[in-house]
């Protein structure tokens, strides 16, 4: 984060209501306009931080990016331990997360959708950070390429935490209750523990 966005904090307002609308609306459905009215903000301040849409645009997803993987990271090297046990400590942080900041896929796939090369660009050179640190995690009990590279792992955990939160308006109608609720994220946290330890076995069972 900025020095300009650190010291005043209608700054982070201002990407906490970009982020919000950007999920919600996509990136040709809103406005500067309507980011100002959302962060209790004028116009004017928008433009004084991000210069424009598109500048605004890319904080967002930096911020968004930069935050995805301290998470992670945090979680998986707070304390030693088996790899098994980081890992999962992982995924517990991963979906919380997410949880906490469900807009912010959303605007992902929005964006990939419009297929603009230079958003595509942007999104791979800020997702490039979260990738790298997963295959550094993963560098010593995954082979470089192959079926159980990082790479492949990298995929499997962003998707299995990622499309639940993209798809639950859906999953509610078809579920017949709120998947967002906390005895319903309870069960997807436990299930994904469950397709974790299925995966490390045979990951750590083939290294062994």
């Amino acid at each position: 984060m900025s020095v300009a966005e650190t010291s005043n904090e209608r700054a982070v307002q201002i990407l906490d209501a970009a982020e919000q609308l950007l999920g919600e609306k996509g990136y040709d459905g809103v406005s500067i306009r309507e980011v100002a009215d959302v962060a209790g903000v004028n116009k004017a301040l928008v433009f004084y931080y991000y210069k424009n849409k598109k500048g605004l645009f890319a904080r967002v997803l930096e911020r968004y990016y930069q935050a995805h993987q301290d998470a992670l990271a945090e979680a998986f090297t707070k304390e030693e331990g088996p790899l098994r046990e980081r890992i999962h400590r992982m995924i517990d942080a991963y979906l919380d997360f997410i949880g906490s900041h469900q807009h912010a896929p959303r605007l992902v796939q929005n964006l990939l959708s419009r297929g603009d090369p230079e958003q595509l660009l942007h999104i791979q050179a800020q997702m490039a950070g979260l990738f790298r640190w997963m295959e550094a995690a993963l560098r010593d009990v995954t082979p470089a390429e192959g079926m159980l590279s990082a790479r492949q792992f990298y995929c499997d955990f962003s998707g299995l935490v990622v499309n639940y939160f993209i798809f639950a308006p859906v999953l509610g109608g078809l579920w017949g209750e709120d998947p967002l609720s906390e005895t319903a994220l309870e069960e997807r946290r436990q299930h994904l523990h469950w397709i974790v330890e299925a995966l490390l076995d045979r990951l750590l069972g083939g290294a062994a």
